[in-house]
């Protein structure tokens, strides 16, 4: 009974506690948990230099698309799968107009090195050909790299289709300039929030009549 009373009076003053707490602080100090100030922050950082604005559409990149397409066998040619994944990284690219990207082929370990680097490099083109034929411009995909079989995500000497993959990254931007600044920054994230405010319903009206002459 001691300890039910004990435990009742714990959570009372806890209670009381937190009540002072919130009513003598300043306004919005519990709504707030730290983060306010976090985007104008960021902002000036990438303006400054002090944050790489290239790392942080890299890791965007990564963290928002599938990066990587696998393949058959012995085979440069895109699948269905493929081809939708690329489909949506063209569609992530075409948000920024002003950033290279690079395309990696791999292969596994199956074959010699000689085959497996043009094997790769085959791959590489083949996902670089699909993003231009989506709209991308070839002078934004910058000169295709091949690592062979040199990087296997599963180290085995037999057939792995997670080897077998290209890999899209972000590599920098069109300009020289390593920093978007001259308020095309401030462009940028103008352009993705109005992307990210459009609606994303696609019906075209209510179905009632809005005639204001009748039924």
């Amino acid at each position: 009974m001691k300890t039910i009373l004990s435990a009742a009076a714990l959570l009372s003053l806890t209670a009381c506690v937190d009540s002072y707490t919130a009513f003598n602080s300043e306004a919005g100090s519990i709504i707030d948990s730290g983060g306010f100030g976090n985007a104008t922050m960021n902002n000036t950082q990438v303006m400054n230099g002090d944050q790489p604005y290239v790392q942080g559409l890299a890791n965007r990149f990564n963290e928002e698309v599938k990066t990587t397409i696998n393949f058959a066998f012995n085979s440069a040619v895109l699948d269905a799968e493929a081809q939708a994944t690329l489909r949506q990284q063209a569609s992530w690219i075409r948000q920024f107009p002003e950033v290279r990207f690079r395309v990696y082929g791999h292969t596994d370990l199956v074959g010699s090195s000689a085959y497996n680097k043009r094997l790769g490099l085959a791959r590489a083109n083949a996902a670089v050909n699909y993003l231009i034929a989506q709209g991308i411009s070839r002078s934004r995909l910058e000169a295709v790299v091949s690592y062979g079989e040199t990087q296997p995500l599963i180290v085995t000497q037999g057939r792995e289709r997670q080897n077998r993959r290209t890999v899209t990254e972000v590599r920098g931007f069109v300009a020289s300039n390593p920093l978007v600044l001259d308020g095309k920054y401030a462009q940028i994230i103008y352009r993705d929030y109005i992307t990210s405010a459009q609606a994303q319903s696609t019906l075209t009206g209510t179905g009632l009549n809005e005639s204001t002459g009748g039924e």
